[in-house]
Parts: structure tokens; C-alpha cells; sequence
């Protein structure tokens, strides 16, 4: 499939999606000026191009407050990129799994309910065979989430 061409109009409705995508059709119509129609065949059109791809929740910090989330970055032995997606997709753990360049083959987004819980999902991750080394880091806050 060719990658589809988005006009201004398809980033204004895509930003507006960003920020709440269950934005019922007519608010995102009006916020655009255009009519609800045209605003859901180009939403249908979005969806058929997998521009949009699904509709997701996202829990505000203030719920997960309790959990303690790090990024963990992953070195892997040579082809094994198959094998670790799959192990790390069974992880309930794993929010987010990034594959990336530079001196790391994987970052995974983690959150545990504690430090110790971190400690033991880091090792299972580490323990995957396949898994060269993992460097992890805490974080302590987000400033920007879009």
C-alpha cells in the first residue's frame, strides 16, 4: 500500500484525535469548520489507509502514581529479534517495546509495582535467551506526553 498523502486538514483532525479520540464526530466537525459528514469520511479514510490504526486509552500519571516505570534498553545477540519480541510480548509489564538504532538493538517501557518488582521484571527480561544486556533507567516524571 502507498504511503498516504495527508493535507492539513487530515493533521488538524489527527491532532485533535491525539488529544481525545473518542471526540464525538460533531465536536471534532465544529473544532475543524467543516460538516460532520465530511469529517467521518475522512476519518474512514484514515482508517482504511491504517493512518489510524485503533483507538486507545491512556491512564493519567496521577492512576499509575503507585507504579514504578523505567526504560529498559536491551542489546541482543545477533537475530534474535524474533524470538525476545515474542517472549516480551507475554510480559504484562511491557507498556511499550521500541526497536531502535545506535548501540542498543530494543527499548521496552516497563512499569512495576515496585522497585523490588522492578528489580525481578528487569532480571526476567535479562534472563531471555537471546538477551545480550539490558541498562535501565528509572523515570521520575513526565514533562511531556503527546
Amino acid at each position: 500500500m502507498p504511503k498516504p498523502t495527508l493535507d492539513d486538514t487530515d493533521q488538524a483532525l489527527l491532532a485533535l484525535l491525539r488529544e481525545n479520540a473518542r471526540a464525538p464526530t460533531a465536536e471534532l466537525a465544529r473544532k475543524l469548520k467543516l460538516s460532520r459528514t465530511t469529517v467521518q469520511s475522512r476519518m474512514e479514510r484514515l482508517q482504511r489507509q491504517r493512518v489510524i490504526a485503533g483507538y486507545t486509552i491512556s491512564v493519567p500519571d496521577e492512576f499509575e502514581a503507585s507504579l514504578v516505570r523505567a526504560h529498559v534498553l536491551i542489546t541482543l545477540v545477533p537475530k534474535q529479534s524474533a524470538a525476545i519480541e515474542l517472549a516480551l510480548r507475554k510480559i504484562p509489564e511491557l507498556r511499550v517495546l521500541h526497536s531502535v538504532s545506535g548501540p542498543f538493538d530494543l527499548i521496552a517501557i516497563v512499569a512495576a509495582s515496585s522497585i523490588g518488582e522492578l528489580d525481578r521484571l528487569i532480571d526476567r527480561i535479562g534472563a531471555l535467551d537471546g538477551v545480550e544486556r539490558t541498562t535501565s533507567a528509572i523515570v521520575l516524571s513526565t514533562r511531556i506526553e503527546r
